[in-house]
């Protein structure tokens, strides 16, 4: 890769030096360690408040920092959201019930790097719906990264989501998208997750940036709630959402934030 240290693109999205995808791989992999323990954590009876509080002693038991406690006046070290809740659901003494799916969304800063990830969880037993909604996202997510390589676009990696979620009877939110990241927690590009093939920036080594496809059963659009930060479907249909932070190579997309127990996907 050559080394573009510091240059940005004329959209503004900035170009990474080879030696920086360590950093990620550090910040992605912590941040995937701490989600890969809520599995234990997760269950009816369970309240986001005491999720959270754990999630916050790891992050601090890892000489880390949470990029989102202070961030523009946000108290928790991660997002969890509930059945209709889009994202930016915020930890509480609400109790999980059986069937309840979330997804938990953390981010943690390790030596200047943000890695940025969420993922799906159940509290009991998985209804069919459910397990549909989250394999569907899971798959949306994984096809937007498969269509991450250089010469590409990024209304290509949101072609992709949209045109398989759709395919599916789903929707796609489209009131919030995927970002730049690196020792930054929000930067350009946004990553949107639909759109028309060959369009928008094109894609070069060096790019850092999240896909975090939200996908619902019923229709995309989306409603914020009194407190300023959580989003639901306007329609209460289920939504589930799943995030990498990636980088781009010669040779595609390389994934920060990968589970370390291969347990990304709450069923496999």
């Amino acid at each position: 890769m050559t080394d573009h240290k510091g240059r940005l693109t004329k959209d503004g999205i900035r170009i990474h030096d080879p030696s920086d995808f360590a950093g990620m791989h550090a910040a992605g992999k912590l941040a995937a360690e701490i989600l890969d323990a809520m599995f234990q954590h997760v269950f009816p009876g369970q309240s986001t408040a005491e999720i959270d509080r754990v999630i916050t002693q790891m992050v601090d038991d890892a000489g880390a920092k949470s990029a989102t406690i202070g961030y523009k006046g946000y108290k928790h070290a991660s997002c969890i959201s509930v059945n209709h809740v889009v994202c930016h659901g915020i930890p509480g003494d609400k109790t999980l019930k059986d069937g309840d799916i979330l997804n938990i969304d953390v981010t943690v800063i390790v030596d200047g790097w943000f890695g940025d990830t969420s993922r799906m969880y159940v509290a009991g037993k998985l209804s069919r719906k459910s397990e549909r909604l989250i394999q569907i996202t899971h798959d949306a997510l994984m096809l937007g990264i498969e269509a991450a390589r250089p010469g590409n676009t990024f209304g290509d990696i949101g072609h992709a989501i949209q045109t398989y979620a759709e395919a599916q009877r789903t929707s796609v939110v489209r009131d919030f998208c995927g970002h730049g990241l690196g020792r930054v927690f929000h930067a350009p590009p946004n990553v949107l997750h639909y759109g028309r093939a060959g369009s928008g920036p094109v894609l070069e080594e060096g790019m850092f940036f999240t896909i975090e496809p939200m996908v619902n059963l019923g229709r995309p659009e989306t409603k914020i709630l009194a407190d300023d930060w959580t989003a639901v479907t306007r329609d209460k249909s289920l939504s589930a959402q799943f995030e990498h932070s990636i980088g781009i190579t010669a040779d595609g997309p390389e994934i920060f934030t990968l589970s370390p127990n291969g347990t990304f996907h709450p069923t496999y």
